[in-house]
């Protein structure tokens, strides 16, 4: 099975840091790539195309 993408998407470094630990111990996830703000995930999710954000 293909893993799902995951674009994680917060201002707090600490919260998305948080996620991405949570996430990773997930075997059908992987998170591609992580923003600081809405802008950012939009100009990463063009570039990146996660499954979620």
């Amino acid at each position: 099975m293909e893993s799902i993408r995951i674009l994680i998407a917060d201002d707090h470094t600490l919260f998305r840091s948080g996620l991405r630990v949570l996430f990773e111990s997930l075997a059908d996830m992987t998170v591609c790539g992580e923003a600081e703000s809405g802008q950012e995930a939009i100009n990463f999710a063009d570039s990146l195309q996660p499954d979620v954000i």
